[in-house]
């Protein structure tokens, strides 16, 4: 089954993620349009994803 608002969530972040504040608000607007067990997934995927910038570990307390 595809994922295409999970992807392109993903696909965001990444080009985003030269800026923390541009990637938190980024981060905002996907947990109001994501479903809970994509949310999860994103969870997942920032936690690796932030261990190489750790200046945007601020944003997961939007997902928390």
């Amino acid at each position: 089954m595809p994922r295409p608002m999970f992807s392109y969530t993903k696909s965001i972040l990444e080009r985003v993620s030269f800026d923390a504040k541009l990637f938190c608000k980024e981060l905002e607007k996907a947990v109001r349009i994501l479903l809970p067990y994509e949310i999860d997934q994103l969870r997942e995927w920032l936690l690796q994803f932030t261990e190489e910038k750790p200046e945007l570990r601020q944003c997961l307390i939007y997902i928390n």
